[in-house]
């Protein structure tokens, strides 16, 4: 039973190694081993040694602050609009638990092959940074899917990697940049409001980028909700509800949220975050591992639309 968040070692499968032809079987079927457990119990981990330089890193968040400092009415101009899931979200736009009032966040989100609304005049490096970060995290992101693919003893090691490789085109991956900004003063925050509701991510795997603040909690296999607490240099790395299906619920899902923070001096600071969200491709046909018809099969593509239809 996982009442903690376990770090994984990735220095055998990071991108630091260049020839994944040189990866032993025993590496692969160890980092397989772990991450399985990590998704078959909690849900969550921590992957150090990924090799994603932390300049590049730094680079998105200090050009997402850029962003978010704008003023609200050129933020309005590259705002998300009702059919696409790129640009700005404002404050309150969103409710990730619908018994909340909405989120205390704003957000951007971007995919490469989406209209390009950056606010090129305002914040002329947002596009090229972004760019670059989203190539790399998808190199990443499938690594992580060739390790969890060892981890269910898939038969064809390449199955997941095989239906993501539209990342970039017609797939629905998202990069977002977050931030949590401080909280008012004056009163404004609702009952019950939180920085970022209660809820499970959507597709197949999500890795998050934090700053050193912290505020993450993620609901343990005991029911209680515990801090992901920043680890320097790791990515924090979830599935989402569609890999739980994919598995017919052998890996799980889990809750996560960010809070108003309770002491004074914490409602001071702001939060940032960056979040990779890994989808199939659109025209993937989700249908169970084990062959069974604990779900009924569903494109990516119909399923990520009907969930993002309830926010």
């Amino acid at each position: 039973m996982a009442t903690t968040i376990p770090l994984i070692d990735f220095k055998r499968y990071g991108l630091q190694v260049e020839n994944t032809q040189t990866v032993s079987d025993e590496d692969l079927k160890q980092l397989g081993e772990e991450i399985h457990e990590a998704f078959r119990t909690i849900g969550f981990c921590y992957i150090k040694n990924h090799g994603i330089p932390q300049e590049m890193i730094d680079k998105a968040f200090n050009i997402s602050k850029d962003f978010f400092d704008l003023p609200v009415d050129t933020k309005t101009k590259v705002k998300r609009t009702e059919d696409s899931i790129h640009g700005w979200v404002s404050p309150g736009r969103e409710r990730l638990n619908p018994d909340r009032p909405g989120d205390f966040k704003e957000a951007f989100n971007f995919k490469p092959f989406a209209e390009n609304i950056f606010p090129d005049s305002d914040v002329p490096e947002m596009s090229r940074i972004f760019h670059e970060f989203f190539a790399v995290c998808k190199k990443m992101a499938l690594r992580i899917v060739d390790v969890l693919a060892v981890g269910l003893k898939l038969e064809d090691r390449d199955f997941i990697r095989q239906c993501h490789q539209d990342i970039g085109n017609k797939n629905q991956s998202t990069l977002r940049s977050l931030i949590y900004p401080p909280l008012p003063t004056d009163g404004s925050i609702l009952p019950g409001q939180a920085r970022c509701g209660e809820h499970s991510d959507y597709g197949t795997v999500t890795m998050l980028f934090q700053d050193d603040i912290g505020g993450l909690e993620v609901c343990n296999t005991t029911g209680k909700y515990i801090q992901a607490t920043p680890v320097p240099g790791a990515i924090c790395v979830n599935i989402g509800d569609l890999m739980q299906r994919w598995t017919a619920d052998e890996l799980k899902a889990t809750k996560h949220r960010v809070l108003i923070p309770e002491d004074e001096a914490e409602k001071t600071k702001g939060r940032q975050s960056m979040a990779f969200f890994i989808q199939p491709d659109d025209d993937c046909v989700i249908k169970c591992l084990d062959g069974s018809d604990k779900y009924q099969p569903i494109t990516a593509l119909d399923y990520l639309n009907w969930r993002f239809s309830l926010i």
